[in-house]
């Protein structure tokens, strides 16, 4: 594989094709095609899911073993390091055309290589620069993460615990990384990611995050086991109601040419337009 010019990868720019992104350790290969079998989207993690002593057999494992590089993603290490620049080696010997950078701060550090991005914002600075990296020119879209930004911080935890207010739902600096990176990417036209539930034992905690997810436009929610995948699908995906009022109010437009309109006493403009759109188009998204 060659490293795409930027004004091909805009052009041809990757989307999600389903709201469920499963992370997968590139150095466990016999995990790949189960992983493509549950998820919407695979992302082979070459960072913090291969110990540093295992990444020269993660990389040859994503060479030896492929998958469908349209719904697969690659996270590499962080620039800078010298991991970095081998996962940059090795994906020019697959087909592989969106990678996911772990710990972006800067622009620079994106369109050094042009590939398709997907900009992992889980640090102090890079929270800070989400506006300035989600402008980078081949960044097709933004994720976040509590983990590292805590540690980042010299915090222990991105969650209230038991005895807490609210237990297991995030502390107010990690709400306002997850809003920060949202209003980013939408202020740059690019899709936003939203981070792991880490607890895949905690349903209802997953189903809260989507339900927020889906409401704030997120494109897709990323999880670490499979059975994460059924509730996050079902949390994308619109509900019969739902999709009948989107329909009479895309209609309804149509037929009063943009102008407003009502529907059962709800007065329909342009915003309520985009919105009705919105819950079609993830009605087309959702396996």
């Amino acid at each position: 594989m060659t490293t795409p010019n930027t004004v091909e990868s805009l052009e041809h720019s990757w989307m999600p094709p389903g709201p469920a992104m499963l992370f997968c350790p590139a150095d466990r290969p016999e995990r790949y095609t189960k992983a493509a079998e549950r998820a919407d989207v695979v992302i082979l993690d070459l960072e913090d899911a291969v110990s540093p002593d295992n990444r020269d057999d993660a990389r040859a494992a994503l060479i030896a073993h492929p998958l469908d590089p349209d719904r697969t993603v690659v996270r590499i290490n962080p620039a800078g390091t010298r991991d970095h620049a081998r996962d940059l080696a090795a994906l020019t010997d697959t087909h592989y055309r969106v990678v996911m950078q772990a710990k972006a701060e800067t622009p620079e550090t994106i369109t050094a290589h042009g590939l398709q991005t997907i900009a992992l914002v889980e640090t102090p600075l890079g929270v800070v620069a989400a506006n300035q990296i989600a402008a980078a020119v081949n960044c097709i879209g933004l994720m976040w993460g509590a983990e590292d930004l805590v540690a980042g911080l010299g915090g222990k935890s991105s969650r209230f615990g038991p005895g807490e207010p609210d237990p297991g739902t995030y502390r107010d600096v990690a709400r306002y990384a997850r809003a920060q990176v949202r209003l980013a990417a939408a202020a740059t036209g690019k899709f936003a990611v939203d981070a792991v539930h880490l607890d895949f034992r905690d349903e209802a905690g997953l189903v809260a995050e989507v339900t927020d997810a889906v409401a704030l436009g997120y494109a897709a929610t990323a999880c670490i086991h499979p059975s994460q995948v059924p509730t996050i699908r079902a949390g994308y995906q619109p509900t019969d109601d739902e999709i009948a009022w989107a329909r009479r109010v895309v209609d309804g437009s149509e037929e009063f040419h943009g102008g407003v309109f009502s529907i059962d006493g709800q007065m329909i403009d342009g915003p309520v337009l985009r919105q009705a759109e919105a819950v079609l188009s993830r009605a087309a998204a959702t396996p």
